[in-house]
C-alpha cells in the first residue's frame, strides 16, 4: 500500500508537471529514486565541491596580526595609498565626472538659498544650545566646509539641527548653570556665556572622539539597530521639547531653564505661573513673526514643484524685524532682547575643557548615535532616489572630523538636517559642491553683515525655531497608516514618543532603541513552526493548516484558498509515519526551550498536557512517527546552546526509533552543527540540500520499512 501511495505521489508530480518525454520526468519528480537519486550534502560536495586545494604552509602564531601586516603593507604602496585616498576622499571620485555645465548653475542657486537659511536657523539653534548667537553662524560654517570634503551623501546639508541643539542645550545647563543671584555685571555674564561655550564646544569634541572611534572599529552597521519607527517618533519628541523651550522667548518671560526627566511638564507650569509677566511687545512681535513663517512654509511645500526657487520666509523675517526694532527702538523703550553684537571674522582655535571628560563622554554618546542616525539615514534616503551608493562608515568618519575639528572653533554639535537638505534637494542641488557655496554665504555674514543683526529680536529667533519644527510635527500624520501595516511598529513609535516627552530626548532614545530590539526578540519566540504536505500535482510543499483543539475533530491537509493558484484549492499529500517540519526563525539560547517543546509535541517525545498555539498538531490517533524532515532554510544562523539542542535532538530520536533528516542548512549552520558533534549523531547521508530530496529518501526508507504500510491520505479542500 504504503509502495502504491508513493508511486501515487510520484505519479501526481509527473502529470502535474510535465506532459513531455521521460527526460523530462526525470527532472520534475525528486520524491522517488526512479526518477532521480536523492541529494544528500555529501553527494553534492563529491559532485560540486571542486578540486582539493593545495597543502599550504602552516599559519605561524598570532595570524591576525600577520593579516593586518600584509593589510597595512598592500596600503604602504602607490597603488594601495591611491585607494585610500579614493575611498577616504570622495570628491576625488566624483569631482573628475562633475557634469559643470549641468550641474554648476544648479549647486551654486541651492547652495546660496540653503547659506541663506543658515544664517537666521544658525543664530536660533544657538538659543537652544545655550550659547550667544554668533555660534550658530560658525557651527554652519566650519561642519559644512569638512563634509563636503568628506562625506558620502551629494544631497545632504549638514549644519545645526534642532534635536542636537536641545540636547546639548540640556547638557550645557546642567554642566553651567545658571547662578543662583539672579542680576549679573556685565563681565560675569560673558564669563558664564564663554564657561558654556566651552560646555558645547567639549560636548562636540566627545560627540566626534566617539563616532571617530566606531569608525576605527567599522561599526556604520549600528546604524540599522535604529529603525525608522524609533528615529521619527524621537525627532517628534524633540520637536514638542523645542515648542516648549521657546515659550519664555515667545513671551519675553526670563525663566530658568528646565533639565532632566519631566522638564517639558516643568517648563509649562512655570510658564503658566509666570504668564501674567509676560511682555506685550515680544508677544505681539511673536505673533506677526509667525504669522509669516508658518504661511510661507505652508506655501513652499503646496507650491514645491512650481517655485524654482522656496521663498525665504526666514530671512525675509529676519530683515523686516531688525529695521523695525531699530526705527522704534524697542530694545530701549519695551525692553526688547535683540541679538546684539554679532563678532566678526573666527574665533581663535581653542582645545575644549575636558575636564570633567567621563561625564562629557557619557552625554556625548546618545548626540553621536542621534548624528549618525539622522545623518544616514538622511543619506540613504536621497541615495536610493538618486541611484548612488553611501558608505555608513564614510559617514562615521565625515561626521566624526566634522565635529572634533569644528569643536576647536567653539562649535557645538552638528549634523545633517532635515529642512536644509530637504530645501537643498528642490532648489537644485546636485553634489557636495553645493555646501560650498553654503559656505560663502555664511561667511560674508561673519565677515561683513554681522552688524545688520545687531537689532534682530530673539522672540524671531524663537519663532523661526518653531517654524522649522513643522516637518517633525506633521510626522504624527504617519501613524494611522502605520498601525494599518504593523501594530509592533505602531507601538514602538508611541512607546518612544512617550519616552521622549514624558523623560529627556536621549533617555527616550535608549527607551526606543531597547523596546525596538526587545519586540525583535519576542517574535522571534511567536514563531509558528508548519508541518508541511506536498500540493499535488507540484514539487512545493505547503504548510498544513488545522483549526482542531485538543480532542476535537481533525482537519487535515487543509490549504488557504487564497494561496492556491487561480484561487482553485489544493490536495496536500501526507505519508503517514512521515512528518516534514520547517522552524522558520534563528535558533539561540533565547528559543531553544521553544524548539524543543515544538519537536517533543510533533514527534511524540514527550508529554502532551498542553496544545502549543501552532500552526499544526499530530493526531493522536496517527501512525507514530518513524521519518521527520526537519527544513532548516528558515534558521538563519545557530549559536553554541541552539547546535547542542539540535545534538540532543537528533539522539532523542535515534533512542526513540525515528530517523532524523536535515534538509537546506546554510554552510554557517551547518558548521557550528559539526562543531557541537553532530556528525557523532548522524552521517552526512542524512543531509539534504533541499526538502524534495529528503522528502524523497523518507519514502524509500518507509517503502522498505513495510512494504505494505498504510495508503496515503490526502487533505480535502480548504475552507
Amino acid at each position: 500500500m504504503l509502495q502504491g501511495a508513493t508511486d501515487k505521489m510520484s505519479g501526481s508530480l509527473v502529470s502535474g508537471t510535465c506532459s513531455g518525454s521521460e527526460e523530462v520526468s526525470d527532472l520534475k519528480s525528486p520524491l522517488s529514486s526512479r526518477f532521480r537519486e536523492p541529494l544528500t550534502h555529501a553527494r553534492f560536495q563529491e559532485l560540486y565541491g571542486g578540486a582539493e586545494e593545495p597543502e599550504v604552509p602552516a599559519e605561524p602564531r598570532l595570524p591576525w596580526l600577520c593579516g593586518l601586516w600584509r593589510r597595512r603593507a598592500g596600503c604602504c604602496s602607490g597603488p594601495g595609498a591611491w585607494r585610500v585616498l579614493l575611498a577616504r576622499l570622495p570628491p576625488l571620485r566624483w569631482l573628475p565626472h562633475y557634469r559643470w555645465r549641468a550641474w554648476l548653475l544648479g549647486d551654486a542657486v541651492a547652495g546660496v538659498t540653503v547659506g541663506v537659511v543658515h544664517v537666521p536657523q544658525g543664530m536660533a539653534f544657538a538659543l537652544l544650545t545655550s550659547v550667544p548667537p554668533v555660534f550658530g553662524l560658525y557651527t554652519s560654517f566650519f561642519p559644512v566646509l569638512i563634509y563636503s570634503l568628506l562625506g558620502t551623501g551629494r544631497h545632504l546639508s549638514t549644519g545645526t539641527f534642532a534635536v542636537l541643539s536641545l540636547m546639548t542645550g540640556s547638557v550645557v545647563e546642567r554642566l553651567v548653570p545658571d547662578p543662583l543671584a539672579g542680576n549679573l555685571s556685565e563681565i560675569e555674564r560673558e564669563q558664564l556665556e564663554a564657561r558654556r561655550v566651552g560646555a558645547a564646544a567639549a560636548v562636540a569634541f566627545g560627540s566626534g572622539a566617539l563616532m571617530l572611534a566606531m569608525f576605527a572599529l567599522q561599526l556604520g552597521v549600528l546604524s540599522t539597530f535604529l529603525s525608522e519607527p524609533v528615529v521619527k517618533a524621537l525627532t517628534s519628541g524633540a520637536a514638542l521639547h523645542v515648542l516648549v523651550s521657546q515659550l519664555p522667548s515667545l513671551l519675553g518671560l526670563s525663566l530658568p531653564r528646565q533639565i532632566g526627566c519631566f522638564s517639558l511638564f516643568k517648563t509649562l507650569a512655570a510658564v503658566l505661573t509666570a504668564l501674567a509677566r509676560s511682555s506685550p511687545a515680544e508677544l505681539t512681535i511673536s505673533a506677526l513673526s509667525l504669522a509669516l513663517l508658518v504661511p510661507v512654509k505652508e506655501l513652499n511645500v503646496r507650491f514645491r514643484d512650481r517655485l524654482r526657487t522656496p521663498i525665504p520666509g526666514e530671512v525675509v523675517m529676519v530683515l523686516l524685524a531688525s529695521v523695525l526694532c531699530f526705527a522704534s527702538s524697542l530694545d530701549t523703550r519695551y525692553n526688547v532682547q535683540v541679538v546684539g553684537v554679532l563678532p566678526g571674522g573666527f574665533p581663535q582655535p581653542l582645545f575644549p575643557t575636558l575636564d570633567e571628560l567621563p561625564r562629557i563622554l557619557a552625554d556625548s554618546l546618545p548626540i553621536a548615535l542621534v548624528t549618525f542616525a539622522v545623518s544616514t539615514s538622511l543619506a540613504s534616503i536621497y541615495a536610493d532616489k538618486y541611484s548612488y551608493t553611501i558608505d555608513p562608515n564614510q559617514e562615521l568618519l565625515a561626521h566624526g572630523v566634522s565635529n572634533l575639528i569644528s569643536s576647536l572653533f567653539s562649535c557645538f554639535p552638528n549634523s545633517a538636517t532635515l529642512a536644509t537638505t530637504s530645501l537643498l534637494v528642490d532648489a537644485g542641488g546636485n553634489t557636495q559642491l553645493a555646501g560650498l557655496f553654503s559656505c560663502m554665504v555664511v561667511l560674508a555674514v561673519l565677515l561683513w553683515l554681522g552688524p545688520f543683526f545687531y537689532y534682530l529680536p530673539k522672540a524671531v529667533l524663537a519663532c523661526i525655531n518653531i517654524s522649522s519644527m513643522r516637518q517633525m510635527f506633521f510626522q504624527m500624520q504617519e501613524l494611522p497608516r502605520l498601525w494599518h501595516i504593523s501594530r509592533v511598529d505602531f507601538a514602538v513609535w508611541m512607546v518612544t514618543w512617550v519616552a521622549v516627552v514624558t523623560l529627556n530626548v536621549d533617555l527616550g532614545l535608549a527607551v526606543g532603541v531597547v523596546i525596538s530590539m526587545m519586540t525583535v526578540v519576542c517574535r522571534t519566540q511567536r514563531v509558528q513552526c508548519l508541518a508541511l504536505g506536498l500540493a499535488e500535482g507540484t514539487e512545493l510543499y505547503r504548510p498544513l493548516r488545522e483549526s482542531r483543539k485538543v480532542g476535537g475533530s481533525a482537519k487535515e491537509g487543509r490549504s488557504d484558498s487564497q494561496d492556491a493558484p487561480d484561487s482553485q484549492t489544493l490536495q496536500l499529500l501526507q505519508v503517514p509515519g512521515l512528518c516534514i517540519l520547517s522552524y522558520p526563525t534563528p535558533l539561540y539560547f533565547a528559543t531553544r526551550g521553544q524548539f524543543r517543546h515544538i519537536l517533543e509535541w510533533h514527534l511524540g517525545l514527550g508529554e502532551r498536557s498542553k496544545s502549543p498555539k501552532l500552526g499544526s498538531l499530530p493526531d493522536k490517533g496517527a501512525e507514530p512517527i518513524r521519518v521527520v524532515v526537519l527544513d532548516f532554510s528558515g534558521i538563519s544562523f545557530a549559536d553554541a546552546a541552539g547546535a547542542r539542542e539540535v545534538v540532543q535532538l537528533t539522539r532523542r530520536c535515534q533512542d526513540a526509533g525515528i530517523c532524523l533528516l536535515l534538509a537546506q542548512c546554510n554552510a554557517l549552520v551547518l558548521e557550528t552543527l559539526t562543531r557541537a558533534g553532530l556528525l557523532e549523531r548522524m552521517t552526512p547521508d542524512q543531509l539534504f540540500v533541499s526538502v524534495q530530496d529528503a522528502a524523497a529518501h523518507a519514502l524509500e526508507r518507509l517503502v522498505r520499512q513495510e512494504p505494505g504500510g498504510a495508503g496515503l491520505r490526502e487533505g480535502g479542500p480548504a475552507e
